[in-house]
């Protein structure tokens, strides 16, 4: 088949899914290219908002944890669920209250001192980056469509690999023309696009495990070959304390606890800095009585996972999971998770993963401009039909890759069947 030169049918029909896909979702992934650009600086963020660094020089040893949950209890009028431990001497404390409906007061405290420093109230200014970039704050609708965002994008990547991919005439990185022509603009999507195709397709398939559908399916998947967290008790923790857990752990159950006696958040602190954990944790207090409390490593890396939980009646240990003991699938997505966050090879990674978010707005932005370049007549269009069998075969190709992503399959199907409605109601 002629599909291999421009203007054969198979590249129109590939042609015509590209743009279609990038119609469907282009607003949405100039949404999440922005919000995870700023969410990979979230710490610089945060600092400018809050008072999260410590403006005196540091020095001196920090109070014992209890004093510093006592001065923000004591700010709030209500019993804290959380206490965050920075890595560097130089940043305050965080004390975590709950308020009324389900919202929270995170308390930034001094270690020296007990100093309160400041407030932010449900995750301050990064948690609406955050929910924005993954619509959770639409529920479960915005999670869904985030899901067959994701899966679009993927198409996107590939359609987008296959029309750019060099051919006679056509290199796959130029830049041709001026501004005032179609050319220029052609070459421009083109070549950001090839250039950061594979960046882009990593980050949609590495944010896929964050999805209710597809990453609860994947959860399950792991779970059943054996290849994910080691066994649990059940035994819910909060629901704050289950997204501190690795991605393969939120799902499981905490150990039982036993009686209503608590050794106190100074004594699960020590047991933690004795198990390899005195700073960069997250330390959760028992969510209800004869519940354990749970300390959690600040991972920056994947294989920093860790998760200790103590019997607060007694003190002892009774679960501590780390990276040794996840299975094949579990390494493998929190290893894509690490790096999705720019976090697993440092600042490297972080500015890779910069350059694919910028190249993806880049690209929202002047796929309607060669739109707009390439009408005719003065009249907008999407790109010409192919013939019948090179539409069969494309779509039949595409379906397949939608079947690895059930939503966006599905999303597939109804704009399938919206072209067909459309050229039988045209015919008509």
């Amino acid at each position: 088949m002629g599909g291999d030169m421009r203007g054969g049918a198979f590249y129109r029909a590939m042609w015509r899914w590209h743009f279609y896909a990038g119609l469907i979702v282009l607003p949405v992934l100039a949404l999440m290219a922005v919000t995870g650009a700023l969410y990979l600086y979230k710490a610089e963020v945060e600092a400018l908002f809050y008072p999260v660094r410590l403006t005196q020089p540091v020095g001196g040893a920090s109070l014992p944890a209890s004093r510093i949950v006592a001065a923000a209890e004591a700010r709030a009028g209500a019993a804290a669920t959380q206490l965050v431990r920075p890595a560097s001497n130089g940043e305050s404390w965080r004390v975590v209250t709950p308020g009324a409906e389900g919202r929270t007061t995170t308390y930034f405290v001094d270690p020296r001192d007990a100093r309160v420093l400041g407030q932010m109230r449900d995750g301050g200014v990064m948690e609406t980056v955050k929910s924005l970039h993954s619509l959770t704050m639409t529920g479960p609708v915005g999670n869904r469509l985030v899901e067959v965002v994701a899966g679009w994008a993927i198409i996107l990547c590939v359609t987008g690999l296959y029309l750019r991919w060099p051919r006679r005439g056509q290199p796959a990185l130029a830049l041709r023309g001026t501004a005032k022509g179609r050319l220029f603009w052609r070459d421009l999507h083109g070549t950001l696009g090839f250039a950061s195709a594979l960046v882009i397709l990593f980050l949609a398939i590495t944010g896929m495990p964050w999805t209710d559908v597809w990453g609860g399916g994947l959860r399950a998947v792991i779970a059943a070959n054996k290849a994910g967290r080691p066994p649990m008790k059940v035994n819910p923790w909060s629901h704050a304390a289950k997204h501190a857990l690795p991605w393969t752990l939120r799902e499981q159950g905490a150990p039982m606890g036993h009686g209503l006696h608590d050794v106190g958040v100074d004594a699960v602190a020590r047991i933690a800095a004795r198990r390899g954990l005195a700073g960069g944790y997250q330390l959760f207090l028992p969510a209800s009585p004869g519940a354990p409390y749970l300390v959690s490593a600040i991972t920056v890396r994947a294989d920093d996972a860790r998760a200790i939980a103590v019997d607060a009646a007694t003190g002892a240990v009774v679960q501590d999971m780390d990276w040794r003991q996840f299975g094949k699938g579990a390494k493998a997505v929190e290893w894509g998770i690490a790096t999705h966050q720019g976090q697993q090879y440092g600042e490297g990674n972080r500015l890779l993963m910069l350059a694919g978010c910028l190249c993806l707005l880049l690209l929202c932005l002047t796929a309607p401009v060669l739109w707009w370049k390439r009408r005719r007549d003065g009249r907008l269009a999407a790109p010409p039909p192919a013939s019948a069998a090179a539409r069969r075969t494309v779509a039949a190709l595409m379906v397949g890759l939608g079947a690895l992503f059930p939503l966006t399959g599905l999303s597939m199907l109804a704009a399938l069947g919206g072209e067909w409605l459309a050229g039988r109601l045209s015919r008509a």
